[in-house]
């Protein structure tokens, strides 16, 4: 339709048309170049480059030496890798349920109009809001053996003290209970599924003679399963490689005999600690391997999601 419109104008006229055209492109580039070059320089430039450290010998400054898969085989010789792996796998398998049943029961809650809910709303997502930083720094006082707000209260109600991220027998509790803070923001992902159903399967539902609770197994959740299955694989893929604890744990991250060393922390301390960025790269793209692996699996058995109007 283009090209016949411009074959039926004046050779002027589709010269000007042409020069508009390129000046649109040029404006465009020229907009969206901030993007481009920050995606090419602190993105694409450090995946080629992580893959290629990934086979050498590596610290960053003086040490450049080809060694093949010498760092990926150096993963089953790690003694380290069997504690991090286990953390990781307890801290993922309890977090995901533990945060998506709590966040999904949050949301069918304030979704309700009751008096003072979008208050509630409010309160409920501000933490969200709060850098991870800075997130991690409250935790970290509020948590104290000493002046603690939560100890505070605790014995302020004739209970001793509760060592949280001080003892490694109650570090990874103390960790998923940091991380229901922020249930609010999955919160926001369920209002958004609920507002999507449409009221007159409530209605029809209510003519059936169901109650309450049957609207919301029959009705609610098959008809949010899209955003569960969105929040599955976010998930899964945020808790992998989570590294939070560099901010509240000791020893770097690790924790109390290494009890919050998890995958994330550990490709830090090789890169930044050790100093062997070449480890630290192989290790990053294992980590790809199988969060790639999991959410092909993921997609694989989705069967159960219901795309519906």
């Amino acid at each position: 339709m283009e090209k016949a419109l411009l074959s039926a104008l004046s050779p002027r006229h589709r010269r000007k048309t042409n020069q508009f055209t390129r000046q649109e492109a040029i404006a465009g580039w020229l907009f969206v170049s901030p993007l481009v070059i920050g995606l090419l320089f602190f993105t694409l430039l450090p995946i080629l480059c992580s893959i290629v450290w990934a086979f050498k010998d590596y610290d960053g400054f003086t040490v450049n030496r080809f060694i093949g898969f010498g760092n990926f085989i150096h993963m089953f010789h790690d003694k380290e890798m069997g504690k991090v792996w286990a953390n990781t796998l307890i801290y993922t398998c309890v977090s995901i349920p533990l945060n998506l049943i709590l966040s999904y029961l949050l949301a069918w809650l304030v979704n309700n109009n009751y008096r003072f809910t979008k208050v509630f709303r409010v309160l409920y997502y501000f933490p969200c809001v709060i850098p991870g930083v800075v997130n991690g720094l409250l935790w970290l006082d509020m948590t104290d053996n000493t002046y603690g707000i939560f100890n505070r209260m605790l014995q302020a109600i004739g209970l001793p003290a509760f060592p949280f991220f001080s003892e490694a027998s109650t570090a990874m509790f103390s960790l998923l209970l940091m991380g229901i803070w922020g249930v609010g923001g999955g919160m926001i992902l369920w209002l958004s599924a609920f507002k999507g159903i449409s009221p007159s399967l409530y209605e029809a539902a209510k003519i059936d003679g169901a109650n309450g609770w049957q609207r919301f197994t029959h009705i609610t959740i098959p008809m949010s399963t899209p955003i569960i299955f969105f929040n599955l694989v976010t998930s899964v893929i945020g808790s992998l490689q989570y590294n939070g604890t560099l901010v509240i744990a000791t020893r770097s991250g690790r924790g109390i005999d290494d009890s919050l060393y998890l995958y994330g922390v550990k490709i830090w301390f090789t890169a930044f600690k050790d100093g062997n960025l070449g480890y630290a790269c192989a290790l990053s793209w294992v980590l790809c391997l199988v969060i790639s692996a999991l959410t092909l699996l993921l997609f694989k058995t989705s069967k159960w999601v219901v795309y519906g109007e």
